[in-house]
């Protein structure tokens, strides 16, 4: 008896000290989605590593899924033999980098770069052209399995998207950290590419834990240790602050963000202005955002790295006009309209320069953008020379708001009488290619880029 009730009472008090360890920490299987007891290490049902264990790991609902190495992946996906070889997505002797594998990686290649500096860095890469229909329609797939898991899903580029899975729980039966591992294994089952996601409370803290554990990872950022955490990290990390603003803290020795955690709201704002307010709160590991579905498109661009360095304006207007009907058509199928231009520029040294001009009213018509673009690149070709030219529509504004939106030329005509030769053209070349039918001011041109162009 004695036995009996002493290992009835061992068997209670290992049981309260699992009990007790699970309030603590809460774990989870990535592969096969058991939530095993005790803490995070070798899940007990499958024998995967691959455990997470956080002590609000189930509490969380807001996440940040990110592509591993997207364009990459999928060129090794569809070519096996390049499986283990440095695989770079991008021009092969001009332009910029625009993805590269982990493999490539380690030999100090990054996205942007400079291909002739990538070459230079990992001789070896199998370097590839972009395709980036193939990567549209992988993105498209991605995109709809995120929303199986919740309709609030705000993209943020082809291969990226926050997620707000509060409230889902009664209808997938799982925690959100469930749920998104679950998406995890489906994506890598149905589309043979990984993905790494961050978890947390709010979405400033859900983009950074993503970048945490690539690739194919998982991380949490809980609100314990979010101060605790950003405190030693550099300034830069925070949402907005790029290079002019880091340089501006530095001046008045702020380089972390603990540092600026120090300091009140209104010493901040008194400071630095509006963005005070932002750094104050982003600090804290505060951030208000709300996931947003109906993310506001804030600008629609093409651009192209030349194949070689140009400073003729007679020629590189007819190359304007080509991005300038790519754009339109993208306003168009967007359902947008744009009542601004951008000209951007890079020179032979990369420096880049960048030129707007508003318009009188928002349009879709290419003719309209390139008539305000035009006098832009005039004032630019000074002799120098340009290896990358780009034309962009801002200051965006859904079709039905801007009515007439473009409205012609007094003695030439409402620029909409040629909107049916407009879809005639855009019909032709979403069969066939953009090169598959020009019109005059693109003779002799043909766009070949070398990266994606840019909805923002």
């Amino acid at each position: 008896m004695r036995r009996t009730r002493g290992g009835a009472r061992s068997i209670r008090l290992r049981t309260a000290r699992i009990e007790s360890y699970d309030r603590t920490v809460q774990t989870l299987c990535r592969d096969c989605g058991h939530r095993p007891l005790g803490p995070a290490g070798t899940c007990p049902v499958c024998g995967s590593a691959r455990v997470l264990g956080h002590a609000e790991l189930h509490d969380l609902a807001i996440a940040h899924l990110d592509c591993d190495a997207f364009y990459a992946a999928i060129e090794k996906r569809d070519r096996p033999e390049l499986r283990d070889r440095p695989v770079i997505v991008g021009g092969r002797h001009r332009g910029v980098v625009a993805a590269c594998c982990y493999i490539a990686r380690t030999y100090g290649v990054r996205s942007a770069m400079p291909m002739f500096k990538a070459l230079k860095a990992c001789p070896d890469a199998e370097v590839i052209k972009p395709d980036m229909k193939k990567y549209t329609a992988v993105g498209r797939e991605v995109r709809a399995m995120m929303l199986d898991c919740t309709p609030l899903v705000e993209p943020l580029s082809i291969d990226e998207a926050f997620m707000d899975l509060s409230g889902t729980q009664a209808l997938h039966r799982a925690s959100a950290a469930e749920t998104l591992a679950d998406l995890a294994r489906r994506v890598e089952e149905a589309l043979s590419i990984t993905v790494s996601i961050g978890l947390s409370y709010n979405k400033f803290l859900a983009k950074i834990a993503s970048d945490l554990d690539k690739p194919r990872g998982f991380a949490v950022i809980g609100r314990a240790e979010a101060r605790a955490f950003l405190a030693g990290k550099p300034v830069g990390l925070l949402w907005g602050v790029g290079a002019a603003m880091q340089r501006r803290l530095a001046q008045d020795g702020i380089t972390l963000i603990g540092e600026i955690a120090r300091l009140d709201e209104a010493t901040l704002t008194a400071r630095y202005g509006k963005i005070g307010k932002r750094l104050a709160m982003c600090a804290r590991g505060e951030d208000d955002r709300p996931v947003d579905p109906e993310r506001e498109t804030k600008s629609i661009s093409s651009e192209i790295t030349l194949d070689e360095d140009l400073s003729d304006p007679a020629t590189l207007r007819p190359i304007l006009w080509r991005l300038t009907e790519t754009v339109a058509r993208r306003l168009k199928k967007a359902g947008l309209a744009g009542g601004g231009v951008t000209l951007k520029l890079k020179t032979a040294d990369f420096r880049i320069v960048t030129r707007a001009r508003r318009l009188g009213a928002a349009t879709q018509s290419a003719d309209e953008m390139f008539r305000a673009a035009e006098p832009l690149l005039a004032r630019e070709c000074d002799g120098r020379a340009f290896r990358l030219i780009g034309i962009g529509a801002h200051a965006l504004a859904p079709e039905v708001e801007a009515g007439e939106t473009a409205q012609g030329d007094l003695f030439v005509g409402p620029a909409h009488t040629d909107d049916k030769v407009d879809k005639a053209l855009d019909a032709v070349r979403d069969k066939f290619g953009e090169d598959a039918i020009v019109r005059g001011r693109g003779f002799g041109t043909k766009l070949v880029r070398q990266g994606p162009s840019k909805v923002e």
